[in-house]
């Protein structure tokens, strides 16, 4: 799959194409809290530490401007839609709407 530099179509892009997106920090204890929830659940996301990545700067610019404008460091997509930071990820799963979020996107097939 080619990326564009443009960093709107790298987030479509990887957003529309695989089930389950993080766009993270590797230095972030909320967003290894994100990954460890999803790996338990058995759902393996497409992980962008964007600390590590060359456009990620210019990524966590544009999702600060094009999420919800509050957790700029964590970015979860399922199904090619933005569902939100941490706080939604935790929410969906206290309030049992993740699973079946994670079923329709293709990432559980349980």
């Amino acid at each position: 799959m080619k990326l564009h530099k443009n960093p709107c179509e790298m987030v479509r892009q990887l957003a529309s194409a695989n089930a389950v997106v993080l766009f993270s920090r590797s230095d972030d204890c909320m967003c290894t809290v994100a990954k460890r929830l999803l790996f338990g659940l058995g759902v393996a996301p497409i992980t962008i530490e964007l600390d590590h990545h060359v456009s990620g700067p210019d990524i966590q610019a544009w999702l600060f401007q094009h999420t919800d404008g509050r957790q700029p460091i964590l970015a979860v997509f399922v199904g090619g839609k933005f569902l939100g930071g941490i706080e939604t990820l935790m929410a969906c799963h206290i309030n049992g709407t993740l699973v079946p979020l994670l079923k329709d996107a293709g990432a559980l097939w349980l």
